[in-house]
């Protein structure tokens, strides 16, 4: 019931995208560790990776997270580098609906296809990430503080899955309707 009411306040407020200001955050670890707190697609995304790799379990429950904020960390290589991909936004809110209608649904893939999945979704949001940061030490500082606020949002989605199959179903299908709305920002 709790997740059900958490899912359902989230959906109440308008979203936000943590980088759609388009100006550059980094001051160091704080604001690398604030900054995923401050979008609502991050936050979304996240919870239900955790909450995907508890549902798949045994390696999935490490293998996902891992996954995610690898890729994570790859993608903000590739935009520190230059590389720009278009309509970056549009990936990100398919990646929340994407994540969201795998858990309402009740999809329990092989191990290699979740990671996969994941890996493609956190690819684009390190990608948005990486262009707001700084190549010097404290774009560095706040890329940690960023892994580590992802790696924390994904262990409360799997801390959250002890309510069981329904509710992480219901928290996917409500995960899923945001990620559509945000199509509509």
């Amino acid at each position: 019931m709790r997740l059900t009411l958490i899912a359902a306040f989230s959906l109440m407020s308008a979203p936000a995208f943590a980088h759609a200001s388009g100006g550059l955050h980094m001051h160091g670890f704080e604001d690398g560790m604030l900054h995923p707190l401050m979008g609502a697609d991050h936050i979304l995304a996240m919870i239900a990776v955790g909450l995907w790799a508890a549902y798949c379990g045994g390696r999935a429950l490490w293998a996902l997270p891992l996954a995610f904020m690898a890729a994570m960390v790859f993608g903000i290589g590739l935009s520190q580098a230059g590389l720009v991909l278009p309509a970056l936004e549009t990936l990100i809110a398919a990646s929340v609906l994407a994540l969201g209608a795998v858990l309402a649904l009740g999809l329990s893939v092989p191990v290699v296809l979740g990671a996969t999945l994941c890996a493609a979704f956190a690819l684009v949001h390190g990608m948005a990430h990486g262009a707001e940061m700084l190549g010097d030490k404290a774009g560095l500082a706040y890329g940690l503080g960023l892994v580590i606020t992802t790696a924390l949002l994904h262990g409360t989605g799997i801390a959250v899955s002890r309510f069981g199959g329904a509710a992480m179903r219901i928290a996917g299908a409500a995960i899923a309707l945001a990620g559509l709305a945000f199509f509509a920002l």
